[in-house]
């Protein structure tokens, strides 16, 4: 096997990978409507709801060929009924992409929003809750990558059950990173791509839900052909098959990061992200830079940054030059304040950080900003 350059991606995903991932995609060519590799499917399917824990007989996973966007759109069309609303509990980028996926099919629904650098008031939701006996669906983001904030889901799954309604939680880039549990933290439906947690590659994304549910939602309004969650659920029951072309050498790819995964283990995993975090934060601290979210309010696996106020940081001068030595990071996604982001995803690790940090703290001597760094 070929040894590739090894890029430390600091970015909220696509992530660092391994090689034997990497080269997991060279294989002979096949028809995806081969038995085998529809056999290969299944087999990802279950990994895929064991990951979170879900019992195979009441959840399943749900593939499609896309980035993870695909999957809010796909549980927001599909999984609300005629006449009912959605409820979307917004403090971040993510949950807001949610709200315009709403505005664009035209669906009923509440933007409930909250400060990006805020949890949500558990109390104003239920109180929306109460006030609003036709909301069916309940929809927010694990870990908002915009910022690192983590909500609590746990919290808000009760509540979305207590008033009867589906909780669907994007856990794009909290899953098989933070352990989650679909029984424990109230979860109808989480989702993800192959390009985050898992370490493999964009092009696959998969929704984690309960059978039932996508079985009821076949008599609910159709609003998308290609991002119908019954109709994908209902040809992989029935033939194995995605009902549209697999990203075939993605999936190749994400059943070795899948055995990666197995082999390294969740709570081993978890570690390694908590470490490499725990050197992103030290980092920052030495260096004096502040960050957007409370230490007791983050998900572990993403620092948001502020901007030092001086006259001599430029994002872009500083990221090239990283970049040019390997190193890849990320500006913020906060339209009130300029930050940049560091992330702890990926096949890497603390020495990886450190490292990291040498190069950087050079960027910043070149580019003359004062070192810690200085806010007004």
């Amino acid at each position: 096997m070929v040894v590739t350059k090894r890029n430390i991606l600091l970015n909220p995903g696509p992530s660092t990978t391994t090689d034997t991932v990497k080269y997991s995609q060279v294989v002979p060519d096949i028809c995806p409507r081969e038995k085998e590799f529809g056999g290969l499917m299944k087999g990802l399917r279950e990994d895929l709801v064991k990951v979170v824990h879900g019992d195979l007989q009441e959840y399943t996973a749900v593939l499609f060929c896309g980035s993870g966007t695909i999957n809010m759109d796909v549980c927001i069309n599909s999984l609300l009924p005629a006449d009912k609303k959605i409820l979307i509990i917004n403090n971040g980028a993510y949950s807001s992409r949610g709200v315009k996926i709403c505005e664009y099919y035209g669906l009923p629904h509440i933007n409930l929003n909250f400060p990006v650098d805020q949890l949500p008031d558990l109390k104003v939701v239920e109180g929306t809750l109460k006030e609003n006996s036709d909301i069916a669906l309940v929809y927010t983001t694990h870990n908002e990558t915009g910022t690192g904030i983590l909500n609590p889901i746990r919290e808000i799954g009760a509540l979305a059950h207590k008033y009867g309604a589906v909780f669907v939680v994007d856990t794009t880039s909290t899953y098989a990173m933070r352990p989650i549990n679909v029984y424990d933290d109230n979860i109808d439906f989480c989702m993800a791509s192959a390009q985050k947690g898992l370490q493999a590659f964009t092009g696959l994304s998969y929704v984690v839900g309960k059978r039932s549910i996508i079985e009821d939602s076949k008599k609910y309004p159709k609003r998308s052909y290609y991002c119908n969650l019954y109709m994908q659920y209902d040809f992989f029951e029935r033939t194995g098959e995605m009902h549209f072309t697999p990203p075939v050498q993605t999936i190749y790819a994400t059943l070795q990061a899948l055995k990666e995964y197995w082999a390294e283990g969740e709570d081993a995993k978890w570690a390694r992200h908590t470490r490499v975090y725990n050197a992103i934060n030290d980092g920052l601290n030495e260096l004096g830079f502040k960050q957007v979210i409370k230490p007791e309010w983050r998900a572990g696996l993403v620092a948001s940054a502020i901007y030092p106020d001086d006259e001599n940081w430029s994002f872009e001068r500083v990221h090239d030059y990283c970049y040019e030595r390997g190193f890849t990071i990320y500006p913020g996604k906060i339209s009130t304040t300029n930050t940049f982001r560091l992330c702890a995803l990926g096949a890497i690790d603390e020495k990886d950080v450190k490292d990291f940090f040498v190069v950087f703290k050079e960027a910043l001597e070149k580019c003359d900003v004062a070192v810690p760094v200085k806010y007004k």
